[in-house]
């Protein structure tokens, strides 16, 4: 697929048939993730690939809104490593936007589940605390996302955009009236 046709026909899924993602597939998704760039070059976010499906139903319950993850096929949980990189969230953010895109390019929906919650620092430290326990994650790690992997049960609805003038400027930010 060329590369911006990804970018356009990237949306949510969260709605998967049944129906497994082959190993080799993964692999090109999770290399995806491997190859997104950090500051520094720094080691500050790793990744757990999950096929389990006693797990993903497990992470399901992490938060009200993830509840899809029980019909996905794969998950990716993102971790960081704050005492790493101060730019630890950006790095993890970068490479979920590469996994999402490389799933998108293998024909895989790919849905967004975020765990820390920047805006409630004690909903993120629940989330976070329960997906740790359950995938054994170390203290020393913070948990941004999951991300579900799996094909489209459905075709997605088209996107309307919001106009390009209300959010890209030049030169100079600009109010609206």
């Amino acid at each position: 697929m060329e590369f911006y046709e990804v970018i356009e026909k990237r949306r949510e899924i969260t709605s998967f048939l049944e129906k497994e993602i082959s190993d080799e597939v993964m692999e090109k998704i999770i290399n995806a993730a491997y190859l997104a760039p950090t500051g520094n070059n720094l080691p500050s976010r790793e990744f757990i690939s999950i096929r389990n499906k006693e797990m993903l139903t497990k992470l399901s319950e992490a938060t009200p809104y993830v509840k899809w993850l029980n019909k996905a096929n794969r998950a990716i949980v993102i971790t960081g490593r704050p005492t790493i990189s101060k730019y630890w969230i950006q790095d993890a953010s970068i490479a979920s936007s590469f996994i999402w895109l490389a799933a998108v390019n293998e024909g895989v929906g790919c849905a967004f589940g975020a765990i820390v919650n920047t805006m409630d620092n004690v909903e993120s430290y629940q989330r976070e605390s329960f997906v740790r326990e359950a995938l054994s994650i170390p203290e020393d790690r913070r948990v941004l996302a999951i991300l579900g992997l799996g094909y489209a049960n459905e075709k997605p609805l088209s996107k309307e955009m919001l106009k390009k003038s209300d959010i890209i400027f030049t030169e100079k930010f600009e109010t609206q009236s």
